[in-house]
Formats: C-alpha cells, structure tokens, sequence
C-alpha cells in the first residue's frame, strides 16, 4: 500500500532535484583502458574536487543477481535505483527455477513440450549464447535441451545469436564449438536430433530495443524462421568464415543460416513449439510481437506460422507480453515515482530512445505507463540510427537542451535524466569514440550546473554500472591483453566497477553532512532523492547516502 510520503522538515529548495543517470559510467580499476580517467572532464573533475561524494556498488548482489562475479545491467540498475530496494532479478529467479525443476512443472514447460510431441514436431530456442548474464546463460539453454530430450521431445532448433557485447568481442567459438559438440553427444544415439539452425550478431538481427531499427527484427525473422539468408555447414564455418570478410566484431556479425544439400536445417513451421530463452525484457518485446501479433504492421513477416511461443520470462508485467512464459518475473511495487505521485510531486523524465524506457519503465518497476497523468511528463529524444562509434555524442545535449527549458519553466520538482553515452559507446570497443562520448557528456553536465545555479536546486549525479571505465581486457596481472599486432583487446562488455553518487547542492546551508555514507549499492538512489526533496523515505528502502544533522 503506497501511502503519501511526510515532510522531514529537514529540507527545501526553491528549485528541482535532478538526477543524472550517466549510464554506464564508474569508477575505473587499471589505469591502462579507463575511457573516462582518459577524458578531458572538467565538469565531473570540479564535482568531485567540491561537492560531498561517494562510492555505490552497482553489480551482483547489490542489484539482486546471484553473485558478486555478475556485472551489473542498465535494467536491474534502474530497478533497484528507482524502487529503493533490492529484488532478485532474472537472472537469480530463472537460475533458482532451473535447479529447483521448478520451471519444468510449470504449465507452459509442460504445454510446448506436449505440443511437440503431439505432432511430431520441433522445439526451437531462440536468445543469445553466452554467459554473460545479462540477457540469457547458455547453461540455462543446455539444462532445457537435456531436459526436453529426457521428456520423449525427439528434434531440437537453436537459433544462437552471437554475443561480443556482454563477454569478450571475439569470444563466440567459445560458446558455438563446444555447444555444437554438446548437441551431438545429446543426438549420437539417434532417437534425439538436435541442431545450431541458425545465428547472427546482436546487433544486426533479432534483438532490437525501443522499436528503434524493426529492421533487425525483419532479419531475424526471416534467419530464424524463414531459414532465407547465406548458408554454411556448420556454426563454426559461418562464424569464422564472416569474421574473415567483413572484419566485424561477434555482436556486429551478418545472419547466417545452417543447411545440409542446400536446405535450412530448422525452419520454424506450423505445430512447432518456440523459447525466446533471454530472461530480460527490452531486446526481446519486438521479436515476441513478431510471432504473436495477429497483424504486424512493421514489416512483411511473409509467413506466420502457427505455433506455441514462449518468453523465459513475461517481458511486460502491464501489457502480459508474451502471453505465455516460464519464469515468473519480480514483482516490484511501491516504487519513488509511484511515491512521488501519492505525495503530488510533480516529476519530468527523459532520455533518448537507447535509455528512454530505462527511465520510465524499469525506474518504474518494469510498469509502462505513468502513475499520474496530471503529476507526470515522459519525452524521449529520438536516437540516430547509425552505429555508436560514429556519433559518440549520441543526443546528450539535445537530453540537456529540454531539461534546461524545463528547470527555466519551473514546474517540476524532480526530474530524471539519463545519458547513454558511456553504456552505448562503451559496447562498441573503440576507445576514441568513448573518451568522445565522455568528454561530449561532460559539456552538458557543465550546463545542467549552470541551470542549477540559477533555480537553486539540486544536482546528483550517478550511475547504474560501469562500462567506459573499463575498455581494454586485462590480465590477472593487471596487464593489458593484447591481439597479435600489438594492439590491446577491447572490452564491450560492463564493469564489475563502482559507480559515483555525487550531490551538487549549491544553496547548502549545512542541513546534512557532506560526508556521505560508503559502502551503500545504487538501491540507496531512491531514499537519497526522496530525502533531499524534503520528505522522509519509506522504513524498508535502503538508507540514503545524506545523514541529516
């Protein structure tokens, strides 16, 4: 039960709370890689150097996934700074249900796997092969084909996206040969027949967030399901094969499709049953709306066959997207801006479309839509649909452009933001670009400083993981992992790092010390916000980093 929140009595500004998320931003451990030590950064520099300021755990448990090992993710960060409190997030909840068996007597499970076995047909998996951990774990996929053999299923379809995004660039034949020889052990007997049918980077198909470029989504569909596209012997050969010709890294690999005497091995047909087995929900809406929607006006699907699906998890707890899924997801409730509203605080959101809905829906709890129409304004700035690297500035001043006009309009009491650069760029592996982002990132900070200066308002600034602040891969020496020409391995994926909780408070007048709780995770976000609006935060959220005098 969400109740109005108290006056602390403690607090008040003429002007707003605004929270920057700088996505993807923390606090480097080597030297040697670090693109946001590497950045000319005065802005940040003269914050850190002037303002209270302090550390926040921002991966593993902190953020509700099953160990310390776990990097953080821009979903679960945003959960746990928008709800104030830690929930175990997918990850944790699909692992618990896979070793429990949990998930296999569940009725989904137990409908797809019955439905194969009805008309003699296919199971296909659908997600992404790695073990990062952020979207899917290939252990997840693996403990479902055994499982789906041992219940009489006789063929198995995966459709493997390569990864190089959440693990190492080049790390793919690690997960697809030793998979492709994990299926043929299952299959060496003869009465099981499973297979890779077909696979593509991450960012070429499939996987599309934010409906921000269908057109990933179109060739998904049609390497996944239509079988259409370049074909290969084997995983092994198109991988390596592609690598050669177009020098891309794994997530930026064209679609490929496995065939024997020119025919697709695993098309998806009428009668079939079909797993998206990524667990977390952004990358995953668009290619469900594919198989379910009765019309798809995004793009010509050309044949829609008529089969179970399934999500790992439900993507959309307000939309029940997918209509069927095999894990349920955490339930969060009573979050700030729900808060916020009960108390009739007015509040502004806003991002580009990359981070737009990391501000609304899973700051909210993974709700889409406001909690108040009236007490609530979202804007997304559309992104550039070209690749990272060659806009690193991505849309950070025209984020800050509106949310100056805002503060200047005086009719908001607090106002998130959140700048993808670090996060966006962080994933592409080109060094320059990133230190680009930052420096492009800290220009804004400086004005938000200055709009700050003349509402007098607050500023806090903060993270929901690091990325840029670890581009190269290290040894356990500490040293730099280098490829065979000298230059060093870039790192695409997020940082096990710290982030910066920072308050830039110019009207202080000595309410609250500026020593600043340690050792608190991003979940500490909420209160701290909640506590400098002037009002007390619920008992069970995690401390706020200000101690009041």
């Amino acid at each position: 039960m969400v109740e109005p929140l108290k006056r602390s009595g403690k607090i008040e500004r003429k002007g707003p709370v605004v929270l920057v998320i700088m996505d993807g931003v923390g606090f480097g451990k080597y030297q040697d890689g670090d693109a946001v030590k590497s950045a000319m950064t005065q802005n940040l520099d003269k914050f850190f150097e002037t303002s209270p300021w302090t550390k926040l755990k921002a991966h593993g448990l902190a953020v509700g996934l099953p160990s310390d090992a776990d990097m953080g993710n821009s979903e679960v960060g945003h959960n746990a700074m928008g709800c104030g409190r830690v929930f175990a997030q997918g990850a944790k909840l699909v692992e618990n249900a896979i070793e429990s068996k949990e998930m296999f007597r569940g009725e989904t499970w137990k409908k797809l796997v019955e439905n194969v076995k009805k008309n003699n047909s296919t199971l296909h998996f659908i997600g992404l092969l790695s073990d990062g951990n952020v979207h899917s774990h290939i252990d997840n996929l693996k403990a479902m084909v055994v499982e789906a053999k041992a219940e009489g299923v006789k063929r198995v379809r995966v459709h493997a996206l390569l990864d190089g995004r959440d693990v190492g660039e080049m790390s793919a034949l690690d997960y697809f040969d030793p998979f492709d020889e994990f299926l043929k052990d299952l299959s060496k007997d003869g009465d099981f027949d499973a297979k890779i049918a077909s696979g593509g980077g991450r960012m070429v198909i499939t996987m599309d967030r934010y409906n921000a470029n269908w057109d990933m989504v179109r060739k998904g569909w049609e390497t996944h399901v239509l079988g259409e596209g370049r074909q290969f012997d084997s995983a092994h050969d198109a991988i390596t094969t592609l690598r050669k010709e177009t020098g891309a890294i794994d997530q930026d690999l064209p679609p490929f499709v496995i065939a024997e005497s020119g025919n697709p091995v695993g098309t998806i047909n009428d009668g079939d049953s079909v797993i998206l087995f990524n667990f977390r929900g952004d990358r995953a809406l668009e290619i469900t709306k594919a198989f379910e929607a009765e019309k798809l006006e995004e793009f010509d699907r050309k044949r829609h066959p008529k089969v179970e699906y399934a999500g790992m998890m439900e993507y959309d707890g307000d939309l029940h997207v997918p209509r069927q899924f095999l894990v349920s997801p955490p339930a969060i409730d009573r979050t700030m801006a729900e808060y916020l509203c009960k108390t009739g605080v007015t509040q502004f959101s806003i991002s580009e479309t990359q981070k737009f809905g990391h501000v609304t829906y899973f700051f909210n709890g993974n709700r889409t839509g406001k909690f108040d129409e009236k007490l609530e304004e979202y804007v997304e700035i559309p992104s550039d649909k070209v690749p990272f690297e060659e806009r690193p500035w991505m849309k950070c001043a025209e984020i800050t452009d509106r949310v100056i006009s805002e503060i200047e309009k005086g009719e908001w009491k607090f106002i998130k933001l959140n700048y993808p650069n670090g996060d966006m760029v962080g994933h592409t592996g080109v060094f320059e670009a990133v230190v680009c982002s930052m420096e492009a990132l800290d220009l804004q900070l400086g004005r938000l400083k200055s709009a700050i200066d003349k509402a007098g308002g607050i500023l806090i600034i903060t993270a929901d993981h690091g990325n840029a602040d670890d581009m190269y891969e290290h040894l356990k020496d500490g040293s730099v992992s280098r490829k065979a020409n000298g230059d060093p391995k870039a790192k695409t994926s997020h940082s096990l790092n710290p982030v910066p909780c920072i308050i830039y408070d110019p009207c202080y007048s000595g309410e609250y010390s500026k020593t600043l709780r340690e050792g608190l995770g991003i979940s500490s976000i909420a209160a701290t916000c909640i506590s400098l609006l002037g009002y007390v935060p619920p008992e069970d959220y995690d401390k706020s980093v200000v101690t009041f005098n």
